[in-house]
């Protein structure tokens, strides 16, 4: 396992130098300059051109670029052009409400998509078997935003239930934490729990159709146990696949959602750094979601040796 694990450690490197030169480039040869929105429309020529020779943003870009990646490689991201901070210290102070939601939506997904999953697999080809996979069809047409948007008008300003903006930290309090969260977590994670169901019944009915499933119940074994202990068990690799996919696109992928309910994550972080040019928020940002995620498939990957030993991580 250590050597899988050292393995697909390594094979990281080559992925985010990729991410790296790609994002870098994009940035620095998409129109505009940071220094100029940064001094504003006052500024002269030479303020300008000064500012650019102390920034480095005069050098060519390939020796921009390497000596970026250098700083990195030593853990430094850089500073901010406007925050007046450090890139990682931006980041960190943006991604507990970026994960909190993610988990929460997670949370909220799972809920709903497994029984539904497994209840549509069970009834197969009957109305309730039809009316799971409709609303799983219509789950995933929806856009999220849009959702949000429904949630807002319908629970927010009209039923005034819940708070229609903002954050509190958990430090404040669990429900006043949570309450912040409930409706930007519930348009995210209906969408990815439509997925999951999908998922969650295709591999039920794979599972299902087993000679031992069959046995199982010859034996007089409870349905429930059926279903859970043996189904269940043996149709979740499938499963847990989709739930890390699923858990890296509500980490990499709330931004909308995030703008909407104003929520100061790393989607709101990010689309500020777009506005203003801040280039090495940007790409600090890009080289960590990209860390994240490829740490979201390790860990999955690791995750399948224990949900069936029979996975052997040695031999991959």
């Amino acid at each position: 396992m250590w050597s899988y694990i050292l393995k697909r450690t390594l094979s990281l490197i080559p992925i985010l130098f990729i991410v790296s030169l790609v994002i870098f480039f994009i940035i620095h040869l998409t129109p505009g300059d940071p220094v100029s929105y940064m001094l504003g429309d006052e500024a002269t020529e030479e303020q300008i051109n000064n500012v650019r020779e102390e920034m480095g943003l005069n050098l060519p870009i390939y020796e921009q670029y390497f000596h970026w990646i250098a700083n990195v490689l030593k853990g430094d991201f850089g500073v901010s052009f406007h925050m007046n901070t450090t890139v990682l210290d931006a980041i960190f102070s943006h991604v507990a409400p970026t994960l909190s939601l993610a988990i929460f939506a997670q949370v909220i997904a799972l809920l709903i998509a497994i029984p539904l999953g497994i209840i549509a697999a069970i009834k197969r080809g009957t109305i309730v078997d039809q009316a799971v996979m409709g609303l799983s069809l219509l789950g995933m047409a929806v856009p999220s935003f849009l959702l949000a948007l429904f949630l807002v008008l319908l629970i927010g300003v009209h039923l005034q239930w819940l708070p229609i903006a903002g954050y509190q930290p958990l430090s404040s309090g669990l429900w006043n934490h949570l309450k912040y969260l409930i409706l930007p977590a519930i348009s995210l994670g209906s969408i990815q729990a439509a997925l999951i169901a999908r998922m969650t019944r295709s591999s039920m009915l794979e599972v299902l159709n087993n000679n031992y499933i069959n046995m199982a119940r010859s034996k007089g074994v409870s349905e429930r146990k059926v279903i859970y202990s043996h189904a269940l068990h043996n149709a979740f690799l499938p499963i847990l696949t989709v739930i890390g996919q699923t858990f890296g696109a509500l980490v990499t992928g709330a931004v909308i959602t995030e703008t909407i309910f104003n929520i100061p994550g790393l989607g709101q972080l990010i689309i500020n750094s777009v506005e203003r040019r801040d280039y090495t928020v940007i790409q600090g940002i890009v080289l960590f979601v990209t860390f994240i995620y490829v740490m979201l498939n390790l860990l999955i990957d690791l995750l399948y040796g224990v949900v069936d030993p029979r996975v052997r991580l040695d031999e991959k």
